[in-house]
């Protein structure tokens, strides 16, 4: 039988094409499992038991029965109002103790409530005694970076599908109480949700000290939480002591007199007519008490008087510092009697949006108090009193000394001068002989939302100023452009403030009225053109070195109230403004040291501006320069975007997402052609650079290493980020992921192969020694750029300026290493180089590469360079956080060379082309080489069988 020659290797490699070695197959497997393993922390502890309503009496009978003696129930679980089961619950406490499962560093944000269940109440046959079951829970809030932002212009995040909950931690408690010595005792399991950490399961037992005077402002609950497991066990936790306000299913107003208000007499209310000056304010229906309190009149800024010596402190001489602003908390409202109230005081402006979660009571900043609406001057009266506790435990809390009085009131008529939309004072009863007395203390605010009632209006007082002052100013003629509209949200912004040294500010600016309406966006019309009269509310906050005037600020904020004109047609916004003083202690009730001498201009750039920045302006002082009020020129600017440029900017980044998924689903589809190019040509596996396939694989494996807890964490909620937008295009990182895991497999299967085809027979040592030889000559170039990008890098460091290099030193070595990974990036634009050298050395001509693969390769590493040149150059406006098709981290963009990577990427595809066509050498002018050239000799031979 004839048979047909052919080369023993070519068989070996066609044969191990579809049957790879199993060191090999090994050698995948293990990669896989290192990319797949999910990292997890395992732990052998035995979890505590759990404690229910059937064993609960195994534990309650060694902790609780000496405190509250356990007792058989008579009666099925029914709604008993006899047990006071209302007055059992509260929501406000104050906790210590407990580091291992309350955050130590900030225990005072932990809220608490305790709710027994009303069909688990039941008597017993003791009579005195009530068997319930109960749930304590532990909320920690959840907060972004530490910090809320006022509801400006910014670009908002589209959250993860699955719900972020607050980490909370639940009890399930079992027990008695006894109606006679007002104490509980209840043991029971815990459980925390998953985000709390490992706390899958603790024991513990309460116990708790109920007042005896039952629905009055003393009243006051103190207990302990304890760990039922051995310390140092698995689930131990230090005790938690608990210090409460009650419920109360009936509370006994006994502070507030005859509930007409007569306790706030002698505020700077009595002498005028409250009802024409004064808003009326529904505060005490039920359903809407605490909302609108939160809503309209939480947060004050304290303003003491110049006369307040050293008595000024509201909560007590023993406090050495004083408190700065002052929040007001409802947490009990009664129709026709009145509010129960905590009033907080704290040094920061620091304040989050309210919730169920932060129901917050710290007996050492807060006082407790009944309030009530005085209808005859539209002004909330509230009686407060301080709390005491001796040698400092909270086991000797009591309510103590209600001799503070507050009144608070919000006035219908606002001016630049007086734009606070409420307003009110606090004071001591005493005399300023007695201890605890304390001067007089006004405050002001304008609550988290602006009361919008029709009756509330502002009054222009110095639009004649502004007109003169303006009109000395350089107008920017808009011909033709068109600016933002006067009743939008890009009226409002972000804002940095510059002074002379160059020291930067961070704060907002707000519309506040616009004509004789309150500021609403999209709530009011916008057909109106030319000039519009408007106020506005600013505010920034600098650091310990800014100065103003000649006053450092020592991160103290600054607030502004302006009034002036819009020209909507030239985006010029004129305003003269108040400033109020800096410092609170020394500022007087009476405004003596207001500056109203403040011009404020700011220029809007038109909708379709390209760049950045589309506010600037500047604040100036008008007094002379030997005034003590006098500071030079500020300089505004803001890199807030408008909505519509922010909708261009998201609309972009649904497409960048897209356009991702296919450069990734294109490079797994040009791997494959090649596979299947060396499946049909298994002779040219020999000839492939195994240099040029180690830089492509490793292109993918990094990404994924680096990105590996993304992938297959259970809890995608801190990087499934997206924006919201509607935009139709929401592809879940994970499937990019997937993608990108793919084309790296596919790779080093190639990579197999070419290892393969080589490793089995000796005569191919040429190809290893050539590939050698790219090795070095390839690293030698990749090493001398990665070193003149780490010069570059330092030669850009030390041009900074020194107070520069100080604030990013910690940075550094983040930076260097961004550099570095940017630097890969451009190795793996230049994936072809190695096959380039390869071909050259080898002086090959075989068909090694696929025009689709080595040509589809380098378009789709390319067309990021290309695309980030057009969109430096089209695009109006963009976002630093919204590369995510070109993706800066991973390559290095500018428009040089987003230009220089693109021709040259294109110069190594045609370089391969002609070197499979013409010679590896082909490049070089034949008088310069030595005619040589590999060819693979077939060896003739019998074909097994």
């Amino acid at each position: 039988m004839a048979t047909t020659s052919r080369s023993p290797r070519i068989n070996f490699i066609s044969t191990h094409l579809l049957n790879p070695p199993k060191t090999l197959l090994s050698l995948l497997s293990l990669t896989l499992l290192l990319l797949l393993a999910t990292p997890t922390v395992s732990t052998t502890a035995v979890s505590p038991p759990t404690i229910s309503s059937s064993n609960f009496l195994n534990y309650y009978t060694p902790h609780c029965h000496h405190i509250v003696p356990q007792s058989v129930s008579t009666v099925s679980p029914i709604n008993l109002s006899l047990a006071h089961d209302k007055s059992l619950h509260f929501d406000y406490a104050y906790l210590t103790g407990g580091p291992q499962i309350l955050p130590a560093a900030d225990v005072s944000s932990v809220s608490i409530s305790f709710h027994p269940k009303r069909n688990s109440i039941s008597l017993t046959h003791s009579g005195d005694l009530v068997m319930l079951q109960a749930s304590l829970k532990f909320y920690v809030p959840t907060r972004f970076n530490g910090t809320w932002r006022r509801n400006l212009r910014n670009v908002r995040f589209r959250g993860p599908k699955i719900p972020v909950r607050p980490r909370s931690l639940v009890f399930d408690l079992y027990g008695y109480w006894s109606m006679s010595t007002r104490k509980l005792c209840m043991v029971g399991s815990g459980s925390s949700y998953p985000n709390l950490g490992s706390l899958n399961s603790l024991t513990a037992v309460l116990k708790l000290n109920y007042p005896k005077n039952f629905g009055s402002v003393s009243g006051l609950i103190y207990g302990v939480m304890e760990s039922l497991g051995a310390k140092g066990s698995f689930g131990y936790f230090e005790p938690v002591s608990v210090l409460a306000i009650p419920h109360y299913a009936q509370y006994n107003y006994t502070l507030l007199g005859n509930g007409d208000g007569t306790m706030c007499s002698g505020t700077d209310i009595d002498g005028i007519d409250g009802k024409k000056e004064n808003l009326h304010f529904m505060l005490l229906d039920p359903s809407i008490c605490l909302t609108n309190l939160y809503r309209y009149a939480s947060f004050f800024q304290l303003e003491y008087g110049s006369d307040c010596g050293s008595k000024c402190n509201p909560l007590g001489e023993r406090f050495a510092t004083l408190p700065k602003f002052m929040k007001i908390q409802g947490i009990r409202c009664d129709y026709e009697h009145g509010i129960r109230v905590l009033v907080g005081f704290q040094i920061s402006d620091y304040h989050g949006p309210a919730s169920r979660f932060e129901r917050s009571f710290d007996p050492n900043t807060m006082l407790i108090g009944e309030g009530t609406w005085d209808d005859n001057n539209n002004r909330l009266c509230v009686v407060a009193c301080r709390l005491s506790n001796h040698e400092n435990s909270l086991a000797n809390a009591y309510v103590d000394d209600c001799s503070i009085r507050l009144s608070l009131r919000f006035p219908k008529t606002l001016t630049v001068r007086n734009g606070s939309t409420v307003v009110g004072q606090l004071w001591s009863n005493k005399t300023a002989d007695e201890t605890g007395y304390f001067s007089r203390i006004a405050f002001h605010g304008s609550g988290n939302r602006i009361l919008r009632d029709p009756d509330l209006k502002y009054k222009y007082t110095v639009l004649d100023r502004v007109s003169k002052s303006c009109s000395r100013q350089k107008i920017v003629k808009g011909k033709g452009k068109k600016y933002p509209n006067v009743y939008s949200l890009d009226m409002r912004f972000d804002m940095l403030v510059k002074n002379v040294k160059g020291e930067v500010a961070r704060g907002y600016l707000s519309p506040f009225f616009v004509g004789d309406q309150l500021y609403q966006p999209y709530r009011m019309s916008n057909s109106e053109s030319g000039l519009l009269n408007i106020s506005y509310k600013m505010r920034f906050t600098a650091g310990s070195e800014y100065k103003l005037g000649g006053v450092v600020l020592s991160n103290e904020s600054v607030e502004i109230s302006a009034e002036g004109t819009y020209d909507n047609k030239t985006g010029t916004l004129c305003m003269i403004g108040c400033r109020h003083p800096i410092s609170h202690v020394e500022k007087s009730i009476s405004d003596d040291s207001e500056d109203c001498e403040i011009f404020v201009h700011i220029q809007f750039s038109p909708l379709n501006a390209k760049g950045r920045g589309n506010v600037k302006g500047t604040i100036e002082s008008m007094r002379e320069k030997s005034d003590n009020l006098h500071f030079e020129q500020l300089e505004i600017s803001s890199e807030s975007i408008y909505t519509s440029q922010a909708a261009e900017s998201i609309w972009r980044m649904d497409m960048e997402i897209l356009m991702v998924l296919i450069s990734n689903t294109l490079a797994c589809l040009f791997v494959g052609m090649q596979l299947h190019h060396v499946k049909q040509h298994p002779n040219v596996l020999p000839f492939i650079s195994f240099m040029m396939l180690g830089v492509l694989t490793l292109g993918h494996m990094i990404p994924l290493l680096l990105n590996f807890e993304a992938l297959f964490a259970k809890n995608h909620s801190g990087q499934n980020f997206f924006l919201e937008t509607g935009g139709w295009v929401k592809v879940n990182e994970v499937i990019l992921r997937v993608v990108t895991m793919v084309a790296f497999l596919l790779e080093l299967r190639l990579l197999q192969l070419t290892w393969s085809a080589r490793q089995r027979d000796g005569s191919l040592k040429m190809f290893w020694t050539s590939d050698r030889r790219v090795f070095y000559l390839s690293s030698a170039l990749y090493i001398g750029g990665g070193l003149i990008t780490w010069f570059l890098y330092q030669w850009k460091d030390s041009h900074r300026s020194s107070y520069l290099r100080l604030r990013h030193m910690n940075y550094q070595q983040h930076y260097q290493w961004a550099e570095l990974r940017s630097y890969a990036g451009l190795i793996l634009d230049g994936f072809l180089l190695p096959q380039i050298i390869f071909n050259f050395l080898l002086n090959s001509k075989e068909k090694t590469l696929t025009f689709t693969f080595f040509f589809g390769t380098t378009i789709v590493r390319l067309l990021p360079h290309a695309y980030d040149l057009y969109r430096a150059h089209s695009s109006y406006w963009y976002l630093d956080f919204s590369y995510i098709y070109p993706n800066h981290k991973q390559d290095i963009y500018s428009t040089a060379w987003d230009i220089i990577i693109p021709i040259c990427g294109l110069l190594f595809a045609i370089l391969i082309y002609l070197q499979q066509w013409l010679g590896g050498r082909c490049i070089v002018p034949r008088r310069f080489l030595k005619t040589s050239e590999y060819e693979m000799v077939p060896v003739v031979g019998s074909e097994e069988l």
